[in-house]
């Protein structure tokens, strides 16, 4: 039996995952914040068949990650707008796009540049307090009691 959601894993990731976690649903939200607005333009940009956007769409506007409006022209057609909640996907969309530059390299020809100054956008990085880089040999996980979570590092 496939596991297709993680209600019952006590798991803040998982948590996440049940509501962005396959890989349509996050090139979605990707073509969401280039700008692509329309079910015919998401299914043109994404080669998606007509059922698994539906179906995507659907869970993405019932998680509260996009909202579905009467764009009124020509009858009933729908646009689908990022939210609050979507558009702060930004930094784990980016994440994982300069995790694949670094594995996998460019495989899209796009590059990520700051709007007012045209420079290359930094590394996504988790960061201390004052700012300095961590890695995963430089982070504890604890419980809500402070105590030390089993990690393998």
């Amino acid at each position: 039996m496939s596991r297709k959601r993680f209600d019952d894993l006590d798991c803040s990731l998982a948590c996440a995952l049940n509501e962005v976690g396959d890989w349509w649903s996050l090139l979605i939200i990707k073509q969401a914040m280039l700008g692509t607005r329309r079910f015919v333009d998401f299914q043109r940009n994404l080669g998606i068949a007509k059922n698994i956007l539906v179906d995507r769409l659907s869970r993405l506007v019932e998680n509260e990650v996009l909202v579905r409006f009467d764009a009124g022209e020509h009858g009933t057609r729908y646009e689908y707008r990022l939210t609050e909640k979507g558009r702060d996907l930004f930094t784990v969309v980016i994440a994982l796009r300069q995790w694949n530059l670094r594995w996998n390299g460019n495989k899209d020809g796009m590059h990520l540049v700051d709007k007012n100054s045209g420079e290359p956008i930094s590394e996504v990085a988790v960061q201390n307090a004052q700012g300095q880089k961590l890695s995963i040999r430089d982070v504890l996980f604890v419980d809500e009691n402070g105590q030390p979570l089993e990690q393998a590092g």
